[in-house]
């Protein structure tokens, strides 16, 4: 659904669960591509830990969302959603980042 304009677009919304770890990864990866082509709020208020994979996953849902031309947002992260990126040396901040543009 590439090249909609963000008014034809539709919002998606996903609850993270509390625990992100290997096994999380793939489920994590399936739902955001089930949302591909919407405008996606993620809550992360419930999560405590966020293993490497799950932030890979997060990482590369936000690249394409950005070239899609649509939103990707975090809302509500926890202290543990926070500290894990962190962890990693990503500020938070980074998923609320929009490219500039061209």
């Amino acid at each position: 659904m590439t090249g909609l304009p963000i008014s034809n677009r539709f919002s998606s919304a996903l609850t993270l669960p509390e625990v992100l770890d290997i096994c999380e990864a793939a489920p994590l990866a399936a739902s955001l591509l089930a949302a591909r082509g919407n405008q996606v709020v993620i809550d992360a208020s419930r999560v405590e830990k966020v293993g490497a994979q799950c932030v890979q996953v997060l990482l590369s849902a936000h690249a394409t969302w950005l070239r899609d031309g649509a939103s990707f947002n975090i809302s509500n992260p926890s202290r543990g959603f926070v500290d894990s990126l962190e962890t990693l040396g990503i500020p938070v901040s980074f998923f609320s980042m929009q490219e500039d543009s061209k």
